[in-house]
Parts: structure tokens; C-alpha cells; sequence
């Protein structure tokens, strides 16, 4: 009599069940739209404060900022995060499950990544104190307002990055457990839109600021 067993379905990470591998599929799918709508949702609240800015500059009390020079080395560390970030991807190992797995040199080059990110964060802070020894603060002109605005965002943005990192790093570190492969994935797609978006501020910044 012919077995009623399902079949098991093969992946890289071995042989999975398709009661297990259909949850998994969908839980993924889920969450990558999920992301996909956050960064839909940060795009247009940007898009508004550009279009916002624009205006404003037409009237006649609009100065201009000189930028302070840490600005331009805290985009290479944003920018070099996402390489470290890249190269711990390579190092990871899919294991059964549908979850990833790794040790040595992914781990250290998470980590390697955690600590660009707070490098930003801290070299935002201190672009933000050398306005602030110049005098420029929140309220001092138009476009100081809308330089600690969109900075300031993008920070906050930056630093839900660094807390999915923390997590990832604490799972592959303290726990020496296994990570959800959509959780990595969606955290890599979060993190490389937080490089791309800065040096699209960088350049606002720099041509209307």
C-alpha cells in the first residue's frame, strides 16, 4: 500500500519536512514585506522633510551652514559597516531549519560592524557639539533646525540598527545559538537603506544647508 507520508523537502541546510518548511517560507515572506514597508514609510517621512526644506529656503533669513568636518568620516565608517556587514554574511553557514550559524570570523565581523555603528552615532554627537561651541544651535536659523532635525532622525534610525546587531551578536556570542536567516537578512536590507539614505543627506546637506 502506498505510503501517505509527505515528502521531505531538501535544502541546502539538509532535508525538511513540509510542515515545517511551508511556516518557515511564510514567516519570511511576511517579514521581508514587512521591512520592505518600513523602509517605504522612512522614505516618504525623508521625502516630506526634503520637500519641507526646499520651501523653506526660498525665503530671504535662509543662511547657509559650514559643515563640520567629522561628518565626512563618520560616512566612511556608515559606508565601511556595510562591507563588514557583507563580509560576516559570507561567513555564515545555513544550517537546518531555515537559521544560520557561525563562528571566528562572522562573529567578528558582526562585531566589527556593531562598533562602526556606535562609531557613527558618537561622531554624530560630536558634529552636533562643534555647532554648538560655534554658537548654531536647534533654534538659531532655519536651516540649523532642519540640519539637528534630519540628523537627528537618522541617528534614531541608526541606533535600531545597532539593537538588531546587538541582538544578532548576542545570540552568535552569549547564547551560541543559531539566528533566523529572514531576521539576518531583513537586519542586512535595514542597515544598508540607513548608508544609502546618509549620503543622501550628506549631499542635501552639503548643496541646500
Amino acid at each position: 500500500m502506498a505510503s501517505t507520508t509527505a515528502p521531505a523537502v531538501a535544502t541546502q541546510a539538509g532535508t525538511i519536512s513540509p510542515s515545517v518548511a511551508r511556516p518557515i517560507a511564510s514567516a519570511a515572506r511576511a517579514s521581508r514585506s514587512g521591512i520592505w514597508v518600513g523602509i517605504f514609510a522612512i522614505t516618504m517621512s525623508f521625502m516630506a522633510f526634503t520637500s519641507a526644506l526646499i520651501v523653506r529656503q526660498a525665503s530671504t533669513d535662509w543662511t547657509h551652514l559650514v559643515l563640520p568636518s567629522i561628518l565626512y568620516a563618520n560616512t566612511l565608517a556608515l559606508l565601511a559597516s556595510s562591507v563588514t556587514f557583507e563580509l560576516s554574511r559570507r561567513h555564515m553557514e545555513l544550517v537546518p531549519g531555515g537559521r544560520l550559524q557561525s563562528e571566528g570570523a562572522g562573529v567578528t565581523w558582526l562585531m566589527a560592524t556593531l562598533a562602526l555603528g556606535i562609531a557613527f552615532c558618537i561622531g554624530q554627537y560630536i558634529a552636533w557639539q562643534d555647532l554648538r561651541e560655534q554658537g548654531i544651535y536647534l533654534a538659531t536659523n532655519p536651516n540649523s533646525s532642519f540640519f539637528y532635525l534630519l540628523t537627528f532622525l537618522h541617528v534614531l534610525h541608526v541606533t535600531a540598527g545597532i539593537g538588531a546587531f546587538s541582538y544578532l551578536v548576542g545570540r552568535l556570542v552569549l547564547k551560541n545559538g543559531s539566528l533566523r536567516r529572514s531576521f539576518f537578512e531583513n537586519t542586512a536590507i535595514y542597515w544598508h537603506f540607513m548608508g544609502v539614505l546618509w549620503v543622501y543627506l550628506l549631499l542635501l546637506c552639503r548643496t541646500k544647508l
